[in-house]
């Protein structure tokens, strides 16, 4: 394994895999599917000026939370190369980071710290590290977009072994910080006839 990287899965999604689901990442669909699922999210929340994303990818979630709120301000943070160099074209070079989670350090905080169909592909032995990363973050709230299950679960990912895992990451965000709270959750479904997900369950939390 790459001594740049401390697990095997941000190696995966760092090389080859990762360039090649950029490719998988970009359409109007997906773009209206995310204003759709944002705009669910985050009914509940107020006042939300500054936000950054947890592996933004290209920034289709960011370009579609700056569609939603044209006055945030959006910040990235991306370990694959060629995909941090589609995110600065999308949200600027100064707020598109590249980086493994781990390894990101700021003292900025934001109005909402969030990361979408990310933590199923992280160590599990690591989730710790980027919990504290959302909570540390914020200064209001977290939004958690994963696949649900109630146990810690590992699936095949194209092919590939330890590359996906379920479980309940909200819940057990919660449980290491008690002073958060849940105040909405919701499901978005893949055959959804208008804005079909990837059968994502969400959390918006408030510290």
């Amino acid at each position: 394994m790459n001594k740049k990287y401390k697990t095997p899965q941000e190696e995966f999604w760092a090389g080859k895999f990762g360039d090649e689901y950029i490719a998988r990442n970009e359409s109007n669909q997906l773009l209206a599917s995310n204003l759709n699922f944002f705009n669910n999210a985050l009914k509940l929340s107020q006042d939300i000026d500054t936000a950054i994303e947890l592996g933004a990818n290209i920034g289709m979630n960011l370009k579609a939370l700056k569609l939603l709120f044209p006055n945030l301000s959006l910040d990235g943070i991306e370990i694959n190369e060629k995909a941090h160099k589609i995110l600065e074209s999308n949200i600027g070079k100064k707020n598109a980071h590249l980086s493994s989670i781990f390894d990101f350090e700021t003292s900025n905080k934001f109005n909402l710290s969030f990361i979408k169909g990310v933590l199923i592909h992280i160590n599990p032995d690591e989730l710790h590290i980027v919990y504290k990363k959302l909570y540390e973050l914020s200064n209001k709230y977290i939004l958690i977009c994963e696949y649900y299950n109630p146990s810690p679960v590992s699936i095949n990912y194209r092919g590939h072994n330890d590359r996906l895992f379920k479980r309940d990451f909200a819940g057990e965000f919660l449980d290491k910080y008690p002073d958060t709270k849940l105040i909405d959750y919701g499901f978005s479904y893949h055959r959804d006839p208008k804005f079909p997900q990837d059968d994502i369950t969400w959390f918006l939390i408030s510290k």
